[in-house]
């Protein structure tokens, strides 16, 4: 643990707000892609050994054959930049889907656009590219796969009798339903011909090495992007019961309500090679490097919730209660939560669960002085808006007003988004290289 110096002094409501960036940003090179793949250790010229979790992994590598690193992510790029400053020229080929505007320089391996959150076009061509270039490996060949979040929209190979239209509705209808990642994900497995363990079948013999940085607040391999080369559990539920439980099966399109019916085909497991799976990051080394900083600066650090799930206003309610009751005496103090809620989008407006927590949170703050809150989407992103997530304090709600916008009326419409770009409070980071969930950071001075 750092040694802990005399407690830091906040004065103003913009010293606190630069102070929750400044603890965001080093969340966020704790759990950069690359840095998290270059802290796995160099390999040798046989193989690869991975002390990880407490365990070591020994992948071994056929120098007679081929290594090729394919992926799919929102911080796939950042990923694939690690594995080529370990690797280098030792990299034969490669192949990675990325978020539009989520590209990293890379010299070995290239880098195809798509959509997200919504499948397209692009990610069908991408799909079949990447799927084109691990064709015909042999048994003496070895293939790297970075998975982070949002390859479940990046990877689009929809299954026999879907259409991309099919799937794009289906996505939508479970986005804004509330459903939780684990659920959406569960569906889409169902609906892919490279979910759910497929994308290994396309592998065949060679080596595979799947490296995972976590968006799900379970941490369950087979969830995070779908889980491409993942076996599906025999307790996982069922699709069918997931969309009549959100009261989506009289939207889903017939095609997708006729295989969503039907029992799954078992896929094939013989003649694979070795698989392994490495867990290289997730929300707790964001938390921990977050508490270090905290601890190193004076001020006491609280943990509301380090799991979020579930609705995004409980969340929201339970962190500003936490900041509106913090003691005088007690202060500074830092407080966290991290996770992935959901939100139930029923209205017209435009914003994500970080800005909306952020709303809901400064509206049971009105009044409240010498607090500042900072809810942010790791992955630089929040819902189809351009911003990270939003800043929110006890004055919102009387700025607004002052601007002649009613912050009840656009929480009701699902509008954060439009009422903080007015406010001047939205954090726009761009893409970070990585995506391990939600942080929200909350200041009490």
């Amino acid at each position: 643990m750092p040694v802990a110096t005399e407690p830091l002094r906040i004065d103003s409501l913009q010293q606190a707000r630069t102070l929750l960036a400044g603890l965001f940003g080093q969340a966020l090179d704790a759990v950069r892609g690359d840095h998290l793949v270059e802290r796995l250790g160099s390999p040798g010229r046989t193989g690869w050994s991975i002390a990880t979790n407490g365990q070591v992994i020994d992948w071994p590598i056929d120098p007679a054959g081929r290594l090729l690193v394919i992926g799919a992510g929102k911080a796939a790029a950042a990923m694939a930049q690690g594995v080529e400053t370990l690797f280098g020229d030792r990299i034969d080929d490669g192949c990675i889907i990325v978020k539009r505007d989520h590209r990293a320089p890379l010299r070995r391996i290239r880098q195809l656009e798509a959509g997200h959150p919504l499948p397209d076009q692009a990610g069908v061509a991408a799909t079949a590219e990447l799927l084109k270039s691990v064709s015909g490996l042999t048994a003496r060949d070895s293939v790297i796969v970075l998975l982070t979040g949002g390859a479940s929209a990046l990877l689009v190979a929809p299954a026999p009798g879907i259409t991309l239209a099919d799937k794009a509705l289906t996505t939508d209808l479970l986005l804004r339903s509330g459903a939780s990642i684990e659920e959406i994900n569960g569906v889409r497995k169902r609906l892919s011909r490279v979910k759910g363990g497929q994308l290994r079948d396309h592998i065949g013999p060679a080596a595979c090495l799947t490296l995972l940085l976590s968006d799900v607040p379970s941490g369950d391999h087979g969830a995070i992007g779908s889980g491409p080369t993942v076996r599906p559990s025999l307790d996982d539920e069922e699709p069918l019961a997931i969309m009549a439980r959100h009261g989506l099966v009289d939207r889903l399109s017939p095609a997708v309500r006729t295989l969503l019916a039907t029992p799954p085909v078992p896929s094939r497991s013989l003649g694979l090679g070795r698989s392994d799976v490495v867990l290289v990051g997730d929300s707790g080394s964001a938390v921990a490097a977050v508490r270090d900083a905290a601890w190193r600066a004076g001020i006491g650090f609280h943990v509301v919730n380090a799991n979020m799930t579930g609705h995004t206003h409980e969340h929201a309610r339970a962190m500003a209660a936490a900041l509106r009751n913090c003691p005088v005496a007690k202060r500074p103090a830092l407080f966290l939560s991290a996770g992935e809620t959901t939100l139930h989008v029923q209205g017209d407006g435009k914003g994500g669960r970080n800005q909306e927590f952020a709303l809901v949170a400064a509206l049971e703050l009105e009044g409240t002085e010498r607090v500042a809150l900072l809810s942010a989407g790791t992955d630089g992103t929040d819902g189809p808006t351009d911003a990270a997530g939003a800043f929110a304090d006890g004055s919102l709600m009387a700025r607004a007003q002052a601007l002649g916008l009613n912050p009840p009326d656009m929480l009701a419409r699902n509008d954060s988004h439009s009422l903080f770009k007015a406010t001047g409070d939205l954090l726009r980071t761009g893409s970070t290289g990585t995506n391990v969930m939600d942080l929200v950071l909350g200041m009490a001075f």
